[in-house]
């Protein structure tokens, strides 16, 4: 298992029609989600910024994100959400969120 963690900004005015859908995240996205190994996810809001946090226990990290990348469903569900962020000036060639360096982890 592997824990991510990956940040990036949410537009001043989006940030309460950015809560009400992920509290009532569209089943197939959900479904989608686990599909593709990740469990545990959690996304944080602080200050104008979204943390995100997920632990991902499949073999190869590459080819499910490209599964994910691939549903039709998915695409639709970023197609909302997208507009409402702002990736960071910072983040690496090809992320949207910014990936994150774990410093410190305790169990």
């Amino acid at each position: 298992m592997k824990r991510y963690g990956s940040l990036i900004k949410i537009k001043p005015k989006k940030l309460e029609e950015y809560k009400k859908i992920h509290a009532d995240i569209w089943p197939d996205v959900a479904r989608m989600i686990t599909k593709c190994n990740i469990k545990n996810y959690s996304i944080y809001h602080k200050d104008g910024f979204l943390f995100s946090y997920f632990e991902y226990i499949g073999e190869d990290f590459k080819s499910d994100m490209a599964k994910m990348a691939a549903d039709p469903i998915t695409q639709k569900w970023w197609d909302i959400c997208m507009p409402m962020q702002e990736p960071l000036e910072t983040r690496k060639e090809g992320e949207w969120w910014a990936e994150m360096e774990e410093v410190f982890h305790q169990d």
